[in-house]
């Protein structure tokens, strides 16, 4: 019986930041390719943590209206990746079962998975990844 696996619905052409930029990069990364989840990786393209648009909200003054717009951007500026990623993060091989993957996810609350081949970042599998996936009928 043939089995679907993470590569055949994972984001391969995902956008990562490094731990040394700063929030206003992420912000207008996560903007311009309306994503909700950014890895954060070394010079090598190793995985290293995960920012989640969660992490940007609480790592800044996003939703603090009363603050002016000049104090939130210089704060974005000001903070780096590396103080709100999360480190330590669940990844998964391009060929993991896709009913694995997706288990993982719905067990453990997780909006998105990594995936690695080895240390490196290949792409990403997230819940809208299953969305799209469904909804085309596959």
């Amino acid at each position: 019986m043939s089995y679907l696996t993470v590569r055949d619905l994972m984001s391969d052409q995902v956008v990562a930041v490094r731990p040394q930029d700063d929030l206003a990069t992420l912000r207008d990364l996560m903007i311009e390719r309306n994503v909700r989840h950014i890895p954060v990786v070394g010079r090598d393209h190793e995985l290293l943590g995960l920012v989640s648009h969660r992490d940007l909200l609480r790592g800044s003054l996003i939703e603090q209206p009363e603050v002016p717009d000049f104090i939130e951007q210089a704060v974005l500026e000001r903070v780096k990746v590396r103080e709100i990623m999360t480190e330590n993060i669940v990844a998964v091989d391009p060929e993991t079962d896709l009913r694995d993957a997706a288990a993982m996810m719905f067990d453990n609350k997780y909006g998105c998975l990594p995936v690695t081949e080895g240390e490196r970042l290949v792409g990403i599998l997230t819940e809208a990844d299953f969305v799209r996936f469904m909804a085309r009928g596959n």
